[in-house]
């Protein structure tokens, strides 16, 4: 590989000139317009090519992060790192085939050599899983070489009674969760959240930047998918931090929307739809209590699928992002070919307050041109890519399809 000298110095970790700014922050156009989704069409050949894709993150840092001498976040700041690291080995498929399962490790270099040429150090990585397998696509080796810290997953009950290495944030109007444990420093004082998601289908129909946050929260809370096994029947030191009437209110809120005829409610799905309300509500009990810098969907290739071995890669060349998760992620999944309204997490969103709007028309959207220029666009502007997922499946549907039945967004309000 070949480096730049601004490379070269970044990643040696060469000292910022004196007199530099003690700030950094987003682009001003970025930080205008919290409320909107900027796009950018990213040039890579192939999804093999990781010069290409190094490129690719660290242009972008380098036009949406900038220094300043006014206040903005401190170059002291600790920056927690979330990109989605799963991997996929299969016996019955080669490894590049399976890339899509997780946040292209090039990009993601790319963006840490941009944040390390603003003079930022203080580097963190956390994740509850998989850790036994971050070398099979080079995240070990990337946090060796840029100083990244690494949590420790695994906590025994005790630790949970002492706090070890955990940052406990009290969730403000909750429905399962009382208080949700992370792996420090997230959520501590002087830090910032950097979420570098991928554009992948799921069992949650995709997985973008508000799942990707679940990784933060230490094992075994980070379960959100596992139904009732996970509300009724967590372990004992579990027990303190479940609402006594989680099991009420979420089967109440459950028939509620059964009977308002949303779509799917008559699925007999696995991963049926009662365990999609449990996952929507123990998510956003999560988001009350996360504070992210800026979200990405990292889309230079998507993955149709299962999120793990069952799917393929499509190179995509796409790059999502903004300050407002939740519409970043609605953009995500129709640009997948899946009709937001149909996903039961968006409309529980707005219902608890945490979402202004599940409607993708309502949401500004912008492309993001290089040179850091962001000119209005129609949400129509950009190609669909079906990923098709195996989201809450019908009788008589193909186990992995698209969530894009109809929605009337002007006549159902929530």
């Amino acid at each position: 590989m070949n480096w730049t000298r601004r490379e070269f110095l970044a990643v040696t970790g060469a000292a910022p000139l004196a007199g530099r700014p003690a700030y950094f922050g987003l682009h001003p156009f970025i930080e205008a317009h919290p409320k909107a989704v900027f796009i950018r069409r990213t040039r890579v050949p192939d999804k093999t090519d990781a010069d290409a894709k190094r490129r690719e993150g660290l242009q972008l840092a380098r036009e949406i992060f900038q220094l300043r001498d006014r206040p903005g976040i401190p170059l002291t700041h600790r920056i927690v790192l979330k990109p989605n690291p799963t991997p996929v080995r299969s016996p019955r498929r080669p490894e590049v085939e399976l890339w899509g399962a997780a946040t292209d490790p090039d990009f993601y270099e790319g963006l840490i050599i941009g944040l390390r040429e603003l003079g930022l150090r203080k580097f963190y990585f956390a994740e509850a899983n998989h850790r036994h397998s971050l070398n099979w696509r080079g995240f070990a080796d990337i946090h060796d070489r840029h100083g990244v810290e690494i949590n420790d997953p695994d906590r025994r009950p005790r630790h949970f009674r002492e706090g070890f290495e955990m940052t406990w944030s009290r969730v403000p109007d909750p429905v399962i969760f009382k208080r949700i444990p992370h792996y420090a420093p997230v959520n501590e004082p002087d830090t910032w959240l950097f979420n570098v998601a991928k554009w992948k289908a799921h069992g949650m129909c995709m997985t973008l930047s508000v799942k990707n946050e679940q990784g933060l929260v230490v094992m075994p809370f980070v379960r959100f998918c596992q139904g009732w096994r996970m509300v009724t029947g967590v372990p004992d030191y579990m027990k303190p931090e479940i609402c006594p009437d989680a099991e009420e209110r979420v089967k109440r809120y459950f028939e509620n929307h059964r009977r308002l005829g949303y779509s799917r409610y008559d699925s007999r799905a696995p991963l049926g739809p009662i365990e999609q309300e449990i996952w929507a509500q123990k998510t956003c009990d999560h988001m009350s209590v996360m504070r992210t810098g800026l979200a990405i969907i990292e889309g230079i290739y998507g993955r149709d699928g299962n999120g793990f071995e069952i799917g393929n890669d499509y190179l995509t060349n796409l790059v999502m992002f903004s300050l407002d998760k939740f519409r970043l992620d609605i953009i995500g999944t129709w640009l997948a070919g899946h009709e937001p309204g149909n996903v039961h997490l968006f409309r529980i969103a707005k219902e608890r307050g945490l979402s202004d709007t599940f409607n993708p028309w309502e949401i500004p959207v912008y492309e993001w041109e290089e040179g850091g220029r962001a000119v209005p666009r129609k949400l129509t502007d950009f190609p669909r890519t079906p990923l098709k997922t195996y989201y809450l499946q019908r009788e008589g549907e193909p186990l992995f399809h698209l969530v894009n039945e109809p929605f009337d967004y002007e006549r159902t309000k929530v």
